[in-house]
């Protein structure tokens, strides 16, 4: 038996693209937008009533809607490079097309360009933003952890000082100061700080479900929903985060799995293997991860948008211009970065039962490697694939469905 889609799910994929049509409206009467990537501390943009984009989230729905090899080929045509960080470049290249081929009417240009330096190409796609008229750029600084402490998910909700070190958190509370300065001398508003607390309150409010959702699943057996129904109903309210909107949808999903669960319900009634998407979502093919339960009674029954958003975000303390800082400091050493990353990952698939490991491998994640060899350890295997996940054309060339089937048929089901 199979269950339908997960109502949370619905309700977000609905908000979000009546949330864009609103946001390219008001843009288009002259309201300020901005382009932001992952790790840039969007709760100052949200204090300050200023409507923000996520690239990597614009770059899901370009994606989904099949256009990311069009936008590409715009950036190309710039004479800019189409093969590296295609997640963060898309948008660039979809400002370019033709209206109807834009998803929902496309969005206008932003007013502000806003990310961490996450790499040398991460910064260049953004300095082009800066490039064009009506749009600035602002950059901050991307640090490393030393040491590593271990079991980093039990410090960073309030001993993030010792977690992160305060160097590190100096650096970058400085930093969110200068481009609160920077917004504030731009569009002549101030930054309330007691309105920035309540939006933390509300992010970490939201990290609490979700981590109550996160362990639900991890203990179902069999698995009550897709990972394709809990990667929308996780990210959109995850880029809403620090509203009232995305704890409601935050609780929304914990209740609708939790119905699930309580019914007895099953993604697949002949559940034999149970396995894990390692890196970022394949959002052009979302159904791929349906399409080995039938003849292996395979389930992907992880990715790491919800575990993220269970053990990621969540930031406790008293000043919140600091501990904002706190939150966004060591997200890249969460995911990617080992040691921080492969314990992380090894644990996470421990506690969910993974039968095997499906670990989707782009240019500029550092360390899958090690993450990979860390998971083998434990005897869990792990197929490694090379593609970028919002480029269709290259994960097309990875032929992911086939080499999925090779992996359950040779290695995951000869294991069990």
């Amino acid at each position: 038996m199979s269950v339908d889609r997960l109502r949370a799910a619905t309700e977000a994929t609905r908000y979000q693209k009546k949330w864009f049509l609103d946001v390219a409206r008001r843009a288009r009467e002259g309201e300020p937008i901005a382009f932001v990537n992952a790790d840039a501390p969007h709760e100052i943009l949200r204090a300050l009533d200023i409507p923000y984009v996520v690239t990597q989230w614009w770059s899901s729905i370009i994606a989904a809607k099949r256009m990311s090899p069009a936008a590409l080929e715009r950036v190309a045509a710039a004479g800019l490079p189409d093969f590296s960080v295609q997640y963060d470049a898309i948008p660039l290249g979809e400002q370019d097309l033709p209206a109807d081929d834009r998803p929902w009417g496309g969005l206008p240009q932003p007013t502000f360009a806003i990310a961490e330096r996450s790499g040398d190409v991460t910064q260049k796609i953004f300095e082009q933003w800066g490039e064009r008229d009506g749009t600035e750029t602002f950059l901050l600084s991307r640090t490393g952890a030393d040491p590593a402490p271990p079991r980093w998910w039990e410090l960073v909700p309030r001993r993030w000082e010792e977690a992160f070190g305060s160097a590190r958190i100096d650096l970058l509370e400085n930093e969110i100061g200068e481009l609160t300065a920077w917004l504030e001398e731009r569009t002549g508003r101030v930054l309330d700080r007691g309105r920035l607390a309540r939006i933390l309150d509300l992010g970490n409010e939201q990290a609490e479900w979700n981590r109550r959702t996160r362990d639900l699943i991890a203990e179902a057996r069999p698995t009550p929903v897709t990972v394709n129904d809990t990667m929308p109903a996780v990210m959109v309210p995850q880029w809403h985060r620090g509203s009232e909107w995305a704890v409601g949808a935050a609780r929304s999903l914990y209740e609708n799995v939790a119905e699930r669960v309580e019914r007895g319900d099953a993604v697949c009634r002949d559940e034999k293997l149970r396995l894990m998407w390692v890196g970022r979502g394949l959002w052009s093919d979302l159904d791929m991860y349906r399409r080995f339960q039938d003849e292996f009674g395979a389930v992907f029954v992880w990715s790491m948008y919800l575990a993220i958003a269970a053990d990621g975000y969540a930031r406790y303390g008293d000043d919140p211009m600091r501990t904002l800082a706190a939150r966004f400091v060591g997200i890249t050493d969460q995911l990617y970065v080992p040691p921080w990353s492969n314990e992380w990952y090894v644990k996470e698939a421990l506690a969910h039962g993974i039968d095997g490991v499906v670990h989707l491998v782009a240019d500029d994640t550092p360390g899958a490697g090690l993450i990979s060899e860390a998971l083998e350890k434990e005897g869990i295997p792990v197929l490694e694939i090379r593609a970028n996940n919002a480029d269709q054309r290259s994960s097309s060339a990875a032929r992911i469905p086939e080499r999925i089937t090779d992996f359950l048929r040779t290695r995951v089901s000869a294991r069990g």
